[in-house]
């Protein structure tokens, strides 16, 4: 007898190819069979009628990291489709970890969240995701940016020898883990002070391992075309895989550089070179406010980060700069404080970086210092820097999947506070409702493919991201006439619309839109997803 049996669904495979009507059962954790299965018997028959069938939604772009050991059951993330999601994206991983790295993080979610971090190695990481049971499958990547600070701390010093020794002992250490690859976030501290020659080397390592390199790049605006070639040039010389994350075109005057953008992109995947993308269908970034200060403020460790902002020599520096860099008074208002930590600035929350100046009685610059100071950096934000139009171009390019570049949250505070980007509960059902079936911006089966066969080829999982016989029963049933983002920039907390079942590894996660509590989501490891 079967676990579970949908009758008469829309089966879309994850191929890309049109669906079909059909049977699917479900034993244990594997799909059994599909179409014709007749009238076997199975403890759940489920009258899928008028309804879509479809592989569970890779996320192969999520950063859940530590959100996953605070909220397991993960809300945000299954209740929108995701039955797999890829952590340690943007160069920030919760291992391989060490050294003074190690410290701050400990003191900071401890005394932030109350999670402790038992853990510094990638396969204790992911043995303790097991242990306390998760909802959704997690895929692991090596950040570059953890692995840095763990040998070099904060330092804006070129890598020697020794630390490069050190690095690549980990990263070798986390490959053999089970990790996908490397991930980098070069616009962040102490990325940024990394050379070519650093991350080659590094890619290398992860290569050897049959890993891929997944960036965020050095520049997404002014600098966008000579990061692209950056990329490109240490993927090829390493000869790994490129996954370029989130690409966007940042900054109304770098608006008109898509085509160009496109042409090194394909002009890399024409030579053979294999070069991919993802991107949210959104056009507002979320990061940390401190991204915006200039690089050479992040040199070294958090108190000495601090100290620059409040010593008047430096924070006259850095106001100048930060004048030259965003010159238009106009930019301060399209910067959306969405999350800070402490009570006493909670008011902060949803006003822009300009409508806080405006608050406090001093200009954009002197806000943002003052609130990055009392909140020790930990200061989130929305950035509207892009347009519609190209965020279309972008996702309709077939080598571009979907990936959220967000978190496991939950409606449910501290994780459900302030003002989350929507793309946290809206991204999947947003390209499937709005882009696919509303705008025809391009088929159902081809959104389905890109977040489910696509980013699993991406990665080498071959058990997952297809309905087949013998794959795992990662399921999602929806109704793809109601299947809507309800998220938006003013009530982002909330779910989606449309999403009637979810299948994590043969168990059900989700029924009738709601979750079930149940746990079954696996760490996944590179070796062991074949």
């Amino acid at each position: 007898m079967f676990d579970f049996l949908f009758r008469n669904a829309l089966v879309y495979d994850g191929s890309g190819a049109d669906p079909y009507v059909g049977d699917l059962a479900v034993e244990g954790e594997i799909i059994a069979e599909i179409a014709p299965v007749g009238a076997q018997n199975a403890r759940w028959v489920i009258d899928a009628e008028g309804l879509a069938l479809t592989p569970g939604f890779i996320d192969i772009h999520g950063h859940s990291d530590y959100y996953l050991l605070m909220n397991p059951t993960a809300e945000a993330k299954v209740r929108q489709g995701v039955t797999t999601d890829v952590g340690g994206n943007c160069g920030y991983s919760a291992a391989p970890i060490g050294g003074m790295e190690l410290e701050e993080r400990r003191s900071y979610y401890r005394e932030q969240f109350g999670l402790e971090i038992p853990f510094s190695r990638l396969d204790e990481y992911l043995r303790h995701v097991e242990d306390i049971g998760v909802s959704v499958n997690y895929a692991p990547l090596i950040g570059h940016n953890t692995l840095r600070a763990t040998v070099m701390g904060g330092s804006d010093r070129p890598a020697g020898p020794d630390d490069l020794a050190r690095m690549d002992r980990l990263v070798d250490e986390g490959m053999r883990a089970g990790a996908f690859g490397l991930s980098t976030g070069l616009v962040y501290a102490p990325a940024c002070f990394a050379d070519r020659s650093e991350l080659t080397a590094l890619s290398r390592t992860a290569s050897r391992h049959g890993g891929l390199l997944a960036t965020h790049m050095r520049s997404e605006g002014a600098g966008l075309l000579e990061s692209i070639e950056e990329v490109i040039e240490i993927a090829r010389n390493a000869a790994l895989p490129l996954q370029i994350s989130h690409l966007k075109t940042a900054g109304e005057k770098n608006w008109d550089k898509l085509d160009a953008a496109f042409a090194l992109i394909e002009g890399a995947r024409s030579s053979g070179q294999d070069v991919t993308c993802d991107r949210y269908p959104y056009i507002a970034s979320n990061t940390h406010l401190s991204a915006l200060l200039p690089d050479w403020v992040h040199n070294g460790q958090l108190d000495e980060k601090l100290a620059r902002l409040r010593e008047p020599a430096s924070r006259n520096r850095i106001r100048g700069e930060l004048m030259e860099t965003y010159p238009g008074a106009d930019y301060w208002d399209r910067v959306l404080i969405s999350r800070v930590l402490t009570e006493e600035n909670s008011f902060c929350e949803g006003l822009t970086v300009a409508g806080l100046a405006e608050k406090r009685g001093v200009d954009s610059p002197e806000a943002m210092m003052d609130l990055l100071a009392e909140e020790k950096l930990s200061v989130e934000i929305l950035i509207f820097m892009m347009n519609e139009e190209n965020m279309r171009r972008v996702m309709e390019k077939p080598y571009v999947m979907v990936g959220s570049d967000s978190a496991a949250l939950t409606h449910e505070p501290p994780l459900g506070s302030g003002r989350p980007h929507p793309r946290n509960f809206g991204t999947f059902p947003a390209v499937l409702g709005n882009l696919a079936r509303d705008e025809g911006l391009f088929s159902f089966s081809e959104a389905i493919r890109k977040m489910t066969s696509a980013p699993c080829d991406r990665l080498g999982i071959n058990n997952r991201g297809r309905l087949a016989a013998g794959m795992k029963a990662d399921l999602v049933l929806l109704d793809p006439e109601r299947i809507l983002d309800t998220a938006t920039y003013d009530k982002p907390v909330s779910y989606p619309a449309g999403i009637r079942m979810v299948l994590v590894n043969g168990e059900a996660v989700v029924e009738d839109g709601e979750h079930t509590g149940a746990r079954p989501g696996r760490a996944l490891r590179k070796w062991d997803s074949r």
